[in-house]
Parts: C-alpha cells; sequence; structure tokens
C-alpha cells in the first residue's frame, strides 16, 4: 500500500516535467515551424510539416503501445522461467530423488523459449518503429526539399526562394525530429505514470470499512464487563464465522474460549477490538456499545498477548514502552520485573538497549512473549485478551510464563483463547465453540461430566499426551483429580 501512494506522488512529479519540459516544447517548436513555413514559404510547405508531423508522432503512439504490450510480456516470461530455474535448484534433492533432471531442464527450456519469443517480438516492434520512423522522416524531407527546390528555380506563384531558403528548410526540419525521436520513451512515462496516479487515487478513495460515528463519546470503564448478544459476523457473504454468539462476562472474571480451529475464537477477539464491525447484534462494554464510542478510547483500555508477539526494530526499552509510550524508564523497568524478563535482560551486553531486529527475531519466542506481557502490564488495561499467548511455546517455555499472565489478568476481565485446555481449566468459565456457534459452557469440571464437545477434546489431548506427543503438560494435570470449581487437587 506505502508503495502504491509512493509510486503515485513520484508519478506526479514524472508528468509534471515530462509534460513541461518535453512535451508542450517539442508542441510549441511544431506549431511555430508550421506558421512560419506557412507564412514565410507558402502554405505547401506548412502542409508537408503538419502531415509529416502527425504522423511520427501516430506511428509512435501506436507503436509505443505494441512495445508496452510485449514488454510485459517478455518481463512475464522472464520472471517465470527464474522462477523454474530457482524452484528447481532450490529443490535439487527432490529433482535428484524422483530423477527428474532431464523433465526440470525441458521444463525451463520451454520457457527459455517462450522469453525468447517474446523478446524478439519486442524487437521487433521496435526495429519496425524505427523503419516508419525514419521512412517518415525521409518522405517529408524529400517532399519539401523537392518543393523548396523548385520553388529556387521556378518559384510558386509570387514567391521565389533561393539557396539559403532550402538549407534553411532541410535544416529547421531535420531539427524538430531531434525531439520527436524521444517520444515514445516520453509517452510510455507518461501512460505510466497515469497508471501509478489512478491506483494511487483508487486506494485514496477506498472507503473505511470501520468508523468513528460523528460525535462518539469516548468509552468509559467501570468494571470491564463485556456483553456479546446475539453476534452473528461473516467476511465473507456465503459463509458466517459467528452465528447468534451471546455471553457475558462479569467484571473481573476470566472466560476461555476454545474450538477447534475455524470455530471463530480469535474473531471475538477481532471483534471485540473492534477490527470489523458486526452484521448482526451487539457488543457491550459496561454497558456501552462499542460501535457507539470512539476506537481510540475502546483500544486503550484493552490489552492483548498475541499468538505471534511482532516486535519493532528497535531496542526492548522502546518495545516495552509502546504499551504506554509516556512511560518513564522505572516503570518500563518495573514492568519487566512483572514480567520476569529483567533479569534476562541484564545479562545482554546492551541490557535495555539491546535491539531486537526485525520482528524480534534476536530474542528467543520465550522472551518475545514476556516483552509482550511487559508491554500489556505497562498499560495496566481494564480489559485483557489472550490469544494463544503461548500455544507457540514449548511445554517447559509456557508453564515458566503462566505466572507472568496470571499477574496481567489479576482482577482484570479477561478472555483467554486457548488450545491447550490445560491452560484454562482454573477460567470461571469455558465457551466451547464449534462452527462458529456456542455449543457448551461451564467450568472445567461441570464440562467433563457433561461428557460432550469439550470432554471429547480433552480426552484427544490426553491420547496424544500418552502417544508421546508434547501437549500443554496434559499428563501432569491426568494424575491430579478436578476438584469442584475446576482446580486440581491432591489424592
Amino acid at each position: 500500500m506505502l508503495r502504491v501512494v509512493d509510486r503515485g506522488t513520484n508519478s506526479i512529479n514524472t508528468l509534471l516535467s515530462y509534460i513541461l519540459f518535453q512535451v508542450l516544447p517539442t508542441i510549441a517548436d511544431i506549431v511555430i515551424a508550421i506558421i512560419y513555413f506557412v507564412t514565410a514559404f507558402n502554405y505547401l510547405f506548412g502542409i508537408i510539416v503538419f502531415v509529416s508531423m502527425a504522423l511520427y508522432l501516430t506511428a509512435t503512439i501506436q507503436a509505443t503501445e505494441w512495445r508496452t504490450k510485449y514488454r510485459r510480456l517478455r518481463n512475464q516470461m522472464d520472471n517465470e522461467a527464474n522462477a523454474k530455474a530457482v524452484d528447481s535448484l532450490l529443490n535439487f534433492e527432490t529433482v535428484k530423488y524422483y530423477a527428474a533432471t532431464e523433465w526440470e531442464i525441458n521444463r525451463y527450456r520451454g520457457a527459455i523459449v517462450q522469453y525468447q519469443l517474446a523478446e524478439w517480438k519486442f524487437n521487433a516492434v521496435f526495429n519496425l518503429l524505427s523503419l516508419i520512423q525514419n521512412s517518415i522522416n525521409t518522405i517529408g524531407l524529400a517532399s519539401g526539399s523537392l518543393l523548396c527546390a523548385w520553388a529556387v528555380t521556378n518559384g510558386i506563384s509570387d514567391l521565389q526562394l533561393n539557396v539559403g531558403d532550402y538549407v534553411l528548410f532541410g535544416t529547421y526540419l531535420s531539427q524538430l525530429y531531434g525531439p520527436l525521436n524521444s517520444l515514445g520513451n516520453t509517452y510510455r512515462m507518461i501512460q505510466q505514470a497515469f497508471i501509478d496516479m489512478e491506483n494511487m487515487f483508487e486506494l485514496l478513495e477506498q472507503g473505511l470499512e470501520v468508523k468513528d460515528v460523528p460525535g462518539a463519546p469516548e468509552m468509559v470503564i467501570k468494571g470491564g464487563e463485556i456483553e456479546f448478544n446475539d453476534v452473528t459476523f461473516n467476511y465473507e457473504p456465503e459463509k458466517s464465522i459467528l452465528k447468534n454468539v451471546s455471553f457475558k462476562v462479569p467484571a473481573g472474571q476470566t472466560y476461555a474460549l476454545v474450538g477447534h480451529t475455524g470455530s471463530g475464537k480469535s474473531t471475538i477477539v477481532r471483534l471485540l477490538f473492534r477490527f470489523y464491525d458486526v452484521q448482526k447484534g451487539y457488543i457491550k462494554i459496561d454497558g456501552q456499545d462499542i460501535s457507539q464510542v470512539t476506537q481510540t478510547s475502546l483500544r486503550s483500555r484493552i490489552g492483548v498477548v498475541p499468538q505471534d508477539t511482532v516486535l519493532f526494530n528497535n531496542d526492548i526499552r522502546y518495545n516495552i514502552r509502546y504499551g504506554r509510550l509516556g512511560a518513564t524508564d522505572e516503570e518500563v523497568e518495573d514492568a519487566a520485573r512483572a514480567a520476569e524478563i529483567h533479569e534476562r535482560i541484564l545479562t545482554f551486553p546492551k541490557q535495555y538497549e539491546t535491539v531486537v531486529g526485525e520482528r524480534g527475531l534476536r530474542l528467543s519466542g520465550g522472551e518475545k512473549q514476556r516483552v509482550a506481557i511487559a508491554r500489556t502490564l505497562l498499560k495496566a488495561p481494564a480489559i485483557v485478551l489472550l490469544d494463544e499467548a503461548t500455544s507457540a511455546l514449548d511445554t517447559k517455555t509456557e508453564r515458566s510464563i503462566q505466572s507472568s499472565l496470571s499477574r496481567v489478568c489479576e482482577n482484570r476481565t479477561t478472555i483467554i483463547v486457548a488450545h491447550r485446555l490445560s491452560t484454562i481449566i482454573n477460567a470461571h468459565q469455558i465457551i466451547v465453540l464449534n462452527e462458529g456457534e456456542i455449543m457448551e459452557m461451564g467450568t472445567h469440571a461441570d464440562l467433563l461430566l457433561k461428557n460432550g464437545y469439550y470432554a471429547d477434546m480433552w480426552r484427544q489431548q490426553l491420547i496424544k499426551q500418552e502417544e508421546g506427543e508434547d501437549v500443554e503438560g496434559v499428563k501432569e494435570v491426568k494424575s491430579e483429580p478436578i476438584t469442584k470449581g475446576g482446580r486440581r487437587g491432591r489424592r
């Protein structure tokens, strides 16, 4: 998107430059030449100049259209040939495994042949354009020279020219063709500039899908109660993601969302952040419809720890401070201590000034999650969303982070999107989603007693654990029976 805007703004400068310094001067030269030859010589000389220039411009513009077409085709064939070569080289082991060397050679040869054909067409049009331009140039110059020679020797009506006039005509006409020789490239650049500008204006004309209503007030948080009432939502009209979803999260309580992939868990989080508006129903926080308050005030009251934490290519202090940009260094370090990463940061050579790299690639998965937790703690939101915050981590790292996550959620309304069921057994309520509908709702213990969707998911994770797969530390949970309220107890 930024490249579209960048190209669009650059194209405005390009367009003005070509029009002001190439197109307009060339047109002015032609008009002046026609007027001069009509008045100083004879109207026949003006006609010769006009016809020559008109044919020259028409041929140049038409041939440039053809060249642009074949240039695109040539570039496409070049990209495809390079892609096939790179694909074969990157997968050379697979090629060798299946003795497909000849097949890959023939595939690449076919792509090269197509590229060469497109290249030949491109060059053919270029040569044809040169031939036509030279022919028009020669015919125009020859016609004018013959007419001028006749006027020198015999005269035309009352016009009697001399040898100097003959030289003047030939020189002037030859100089007119100079700027026209680059007109093809000028036309192509102007055409490209218009395309880039059109793309930019189309982008700028795109309306916002989610926007504040006129005069929308800021959200006022009292306790942080969340209510979904008969919410229906879809990304595409033919497929509903959420269907008549209703639930209420009392202030200060923790609710968990579980379900198979595509059941609508993460969509609920996005709707709560108001990345999209619902098609039906409403979402309220402390009785305030989130579609009627400002987006900035809504999002400033909600903290999120995502599954894939993306950090800025800046130092650790900057990334933590992003939770509250006006925070002091001391507040940043206090948040890091609460997230249990302060001591780890001090072991780095540059400590809090350590640059984390693009998307935080220089930090481990656990370290990135702790930075995200510290950022959320610094923000001090009334509502916390944990969107599969530990699903990408190994079991050992996940366990070490759970205490930090508990601090984030303490005394705050919390919604946890979870894949590993062992991480949400102490939630006040667990909502089980399937294909966008709420199938079950209750505590961990109650849902196991129902022996429904949730119990089936729990058993599947136990089976995977028994088969040796690393699934959420379920084995340890298995050895401790579930007591009332979803808490674990020893036998």
